[in-house]
Order: C-alpha cells, then structure tokens, then sequence
C-alpha cells in the first residue's frame, strides 16, 4: 500500500478524507501530470486471513486509477462524482440511499453521449471502491441501505434522539437500520446476557412470541437470512462494548454454516471491513449435523443435499477457519449423511419444541462449536 494511501487511511473524519481527495487532484493539475487514485484491490488473491486476529483481511495490493487513460477514465470520474455526493451529505449532515446516490450522480456529460452511469450496478462498486480508498465505511459516509433484520430483549436505546425501549417491540420487533454508528444508535441500558442472532425470520418470530428473550434473558436478533452490515456492525458494538457473548442460530446446511462463517471471521468480498464488523469470539449454536440423531428428529424433515450443496460443503472443508476437528467432522458428517436440515425442521417436534426444549438444553449444556 502507498505512502499517500495509507495516510489517507489513517485520517479520521471521513469529510477530511475526501477534501485531501480533491486536494490531491487539485496539485496534479497544477504540475501538469497525469491525475491518478490509488485503490487497494478488492480481489481474493488480496485476501488473507489472519491467525492472530482471527478475521479475514485485506492485503496490502493496490490498482492504479488513472484520469488520462481509455480503459479508466470513466472510473475515475465516477470515483470522484460519487465522493462529491457524499462530501455534499457529510457537509449538510444528512443521510441518503446508495440508491438515490445512484441519481444523484448520474447525468449525462455536457457535449456527449456519454451517461456517468448507465444503471446502479455500475455505482455500487464504486462506493466499495471509495470505502476501501477512504478506510471509512459507507455508513460513515452517511449512505444507507434499506432496513433488514430486527431486534427485540432486555435493553433500551438511544436511535436518532428517540429512547427506545426494545422489552415492548411487539411482534415485529426494533427494526434495525442500516446506519448503527453511535451517532444514530446508543446503547443506554442493559440486563441481557448473552445475543442469539437467528438466521430464518420464522423462527425468530416463534422465539419472540414465544418470550424466549424475557426467559433466557437474552436479545434476540434476525438478519433474514445473510446478515446485512447494519447487523452485522451492530452485533459488533454489542460484543465489544457491552461484552455480550454471540451464539449464531442458523440452519444445517452449507449456506447456514457460511453465514455463521461471514459473522464470526468476515467475508471475502468485505474484507476490509472486517476489523469493525467480524465478531471471532461468536459461537455457533446449531443446527448441527448430529442433531437429527441427538433430538430424534423425524425421517420426513431431511432434504437431501443437491450438488451446489456439496460443492459448497466441500470448498467450506478447505477454509482455513474450518480447519478445527469439531469442524471437519460436522461438515463431513453432513456429507456422508447426504441430507441436510432447516430451522424450521425442530416444529416436527412441536411448535415451541425450539424454544422450551432445544435451546435451552444446548446453551444449557453448551452444545455449541466455536
């Protein structure tokens, strides 16, 4: 990583960062040299995953962004029309959607054809690219995306200057918003002991209505399925500053076993994100490969494993994070038994078998694998 990226890296206010973008610019001109932005790669040849930290991380790689250049003019362009977009939010201090950034820069070029966007999935990776440029997450670039997941248990909040009280939530729960810095979200009091995250809407709903939070005095968090990052960066702040421990409730499949994965060590194409968002101290709590067995579950729940299925399974077995033996023998385990097992497979052992029988006799006897 360059000298002059790093230093930017290191900057903290994010208005700051990019002021010292167009200051840059500015200076290149005035020599009359080539503008140029450099970028850390984003690639999986420039990730790692760290021992010592136990998270994935991003290496030190970067891409040359060039302003004179065929092949990267446009880039570059947008890179800077997109930290315009947020300079102007950061300045008036005021949120936006990636989406109505999108519009916001895109026009067409004076005297041209050209359009600086032709449609969203041209301006997505471009904030990616800003972020990881910057070391600011887009959230801290007041840009959010649409609320997913919800939060219910035995703390009040502080969320935009409303006192929210998350022990009478309803049915439905505090939803969580995309933007949970401490400037929007602030933790003012908590008995919770420990954060259950659930990966599947339908069964959070049964241990809500169910008051599992209220009996095991926990909070209970849905990210409906892959957790977005507003979850994600709010379970992180609940971890690390009210030093809650974080049992992942997901589903007995590859993809359930990747989600746990994300949440605990990161993800591949975040990973410069993972130092504020992984939680490596996250324990997985279930479904696991023996539990069909364990519990007697019911012939008639299994769904036998398709092909994506085991090639998923098979390139997890080869994740330096899942190099532990508990590991290798659950996901073989999966494999050999050819099936695998939804959430929503313990209602065959009733409604509230999840909540009254299965839970708490596995956090009970911390049947859990880290």
């Amino acid at each position: 990583m360059t000298k002059a990226l790093k230093k930017l890296r290191s900057m903290k206010d994010p208005a700051d960062k990019i002021r010292a973008m167009a200051d840059a610019l500015v200076r290149f001109a005035e020599k009359g040299e080539n503008p140029y932005l450099d970028i850390p790669s984003r690639t999986l040849s420039n990730v790692t995953f760290s021992d010592r930290d136990s998270i994935i991380k991003l290496g030190d790689e970067t891409q040359r962004r060039f302003f004179f250049n065929i092949g990267q003019a446009k880039k570059f362009m947008q890179t800077y029309l997109v930290a315009s977009g947020c300079s102007e939010l950061l300045k008036v201090r005021k949120t936006t959607s990636i989406r109505d950034l999108y519009y916001m820069t895109k026009h067409t070029i004076k005297d041209a054809r050209e359009e600086t966007f032709n449609d969203q999935k041209e301006s997505d990776p471009i904030i990616e690219d800003l972020e990881v440029a910057l070391g600011s997450l887009r959230e801290e670039l007041n840009l959010f995306a649409s609320n997913r997941g919800a939060m219910v248990g035995n703390m009040t909040i502080w969320d935009s200057g409303d006192m929210i009280n998350l022990r009478k939530q309803g049915s439905g729960g505090w939803s969580v918003p995309s933007i949970v810095e401490e400037n929007v979200v602030r933790f003012k009091s908590c008995e919770a002991k420990f954060i259950l995250l659930v990966e599947k809407d339908a069964v959070w709903r049964r241990l809500n209505e169910d008051k599992f939070w209220k009996k095991h005095n926990c909070m209970l968090v849905h990210g409906q399925g892959m957790a977005p990052r507003g979850v994600r960066r709010l379970l992180y702040r609940m971890v690390n500053e009210l030093k809650l421990p974080l049992f992942v409730f997901v589903d007995n499949d590859p993809w359930g076993f990747y989600i746990y994965s994300v949440i605990k060590q990161g993800s591949i194409n975040l990973a410069f994100e993972s130092s504020r968002m992984a939680v490596p101290s996250a324990r997985f709590l279930g479904l696991s490969s023996y539990d069909k067995g364990k519990f007697k579950l019911p012939d008639n729940v299994s769904i036998s494993l398709n092909k994506e299925d085991r090639d998923r399974a098979k390139q997890i077995l080869e994740y330096p994070w899942f190099q532990k033996e508990e590991w290798q023998k659950e996901i073989k385990k999966m494999l050999k038994e050819g099936i695998k097992l939804e959430l929503e497979a313990l209602s065959a052992k009733g409604i509230s078998f999840v909540s009254e029988e299965y839970l708490p006799y596995k956090i009970k006897n911390k049947l859990w694998l880290n």
